[in-house]
């Protein structure tokens, strides 16, 4: 049975430029690099970066990462400084910034959880929504 997420491992191109962008801009904390990849983390969260050539969905598949709601606009305001790419607009509950790690991988910072929305979708729920 899974009882969780253990890791995440992303496709990059410059390791040194990913570094850059998770520790600086975002904030996660880097534990280790190698000529192949870099192990990072934020919070309980483990992603390693790992030296091959991205491929770019087209989709809405994309990586959401909390953020205090108390950090969130100073945290948008540094990326929107940065001249960090955004791809989306937020329309849901909780506020949002949809961003484009250097690689171009879809990332979304997020205020909120499960709970808030699930709650949020109790007042506005989505069309054919069925609760399980």
């Amino acid at each position: 049975m899974i009882t969780g997420l253990n890791h995440i491992t992303l496709a990059v191109s410059d390791l040194n430029r990913s570094l850059d962008s998770y520790i600086r801009l975002l904030g996660f904390k880097g534990h280790v690099k190698w000529d192949g990849g870099a192990y990072l983390s934020a919070g309980e969260l483990w992603l390693c970066l790992s030296i091959d050539s991205p491929s770019h969905a087209t989709d809405y598949t994309h990586i959401a990462f909390n953020v205090a709601a108390s950090d969130f606009q100073s945290l948008k305001n540094k990326l929107l400084n940065d001249e960090v790419k955004t791809w989306k607009e937020s329309k849901s509950e909780g506020n949002s910034v949809y961003l484009l790690d250097p690689d171009g991988h879809k990332l979304e910072i997020h205020v909120g959880s499960l709970q808030s929305r699930l709650a949020s979708l109790k007042e506005k729920p989505y069309r054919g929504l069925e609760w399980l």
